[in-house]
């Protein structure tokens, strides 16, 4: 429940249009639900605007079932990270309205009444092998109300390819770079656009990028103001922050890129 749906209620109640027992009924799981094994914070959206999201990695496809069933029917989307098909099998026989995207290995519900999507995030690949951590934070936008432009494979090794959608990307109010190896594209397209830069290095490269661990430092090392870092492989949280500063962000003038 968002505050704007709280205060619906309670205006409701105010003119006659719902009970006091309609009310208890609605916060009844105000903060939390304990489940036993998990507590359910049902007051998230209250505080933060967006409800809690599930950590699939480490719960078991009926623990994450109970989860979603918990979450689901109060006017929010629901979303699972890092799970899988066996997870889904069991979500859906309990909330049939679930999606499953393989790719980004997430599970998905739809809010009952959404909205349309706001324009201005942009999501950057710099390699075909990161194109799962950038689904998972195009998504996270995507249910956070933001409207999510897609563009994979244009690493530093080929700049020409980066260098073919400048136009496009400067459009942008805010982008999500997603880079294993040596993590340098955040760095450069930073340097060409005015918006920010939520930079997400990626597990995928040769053994002396540790998993991650390299592009983790370039990242953060970068030499372009404006990028900011998740952990390796979060291209949840990357969406979450990215979906954030679009709703508060004014769109850049694309027509002089020195300016913000």
């Amino acid at each position: 429940m968002l505050s704007s749906d709280l205060r619906r209620q309670l205006e409701a109640l105010r003119d006659g249009g719902q009970s006091v027992d309609g009310i208890l009924e609605i916060l009844r799981d105000l903060p939390y639900q304990d489940m036993g094994f998990a507590k359910i914070d049902h007051h998230r959206p209250l505080r933060k605007g967006f409800p809690e999201v599930v950590l699939g990695k480490g719960k078991s496809p009926d623990q994450i079932s109970e989860i979603v069933a918990s979450l689901s029917g109060r006017g929010n989307p629901v979303l699972v990270t890092k799970t899988g098909a066996d997870a889904f099998e069991a979500v859906r026989n309990q909330t049939p309205t679930a999606q499953f995207n393989s790719l980004a290995g997430m599970i998905t519900v739809p809010a009952e009444n959404a909205t349309s999507l706001m324009e201005g995030v942009t999501v950057i690949t710099a390699g075909t092998a990161d194109l799962a951590v950038a689904e998972e934070a195009a998504i996270t936008a995507e249910l956070m109300g933001s409207q999510v432009s897609r563009f994979n494979d244009v690493g530093v090794a080929g700049l020409h390819r980066l260098l073919d959608i400048i136009p496009d990307i400067r459009r942008a109010r805010v982008l999500v770079v997603v880079a294993g190896m040596d993590g340098a594209l955040a760095s450069v397209v930073s340097g060409l656009v005015p918006a920010p830069v939520v930079a997400v290095p990626t597990s995928q490269g040769y053994g002396s990028s540790f998993e991650g661990m390299a592009a983790l430092l370039s990242m953060l090392n970068s030499c372009s103001p404006g990028v900011a870092v998740v952990n390796i492989d979060n291209g949840f949280g990357a969406g979450y922050l990215a979906a954030q500063i679009n709703q508060m962000a004014p769109a850049p003038d694309s027509s002089n890129p020195g300016e913000q």
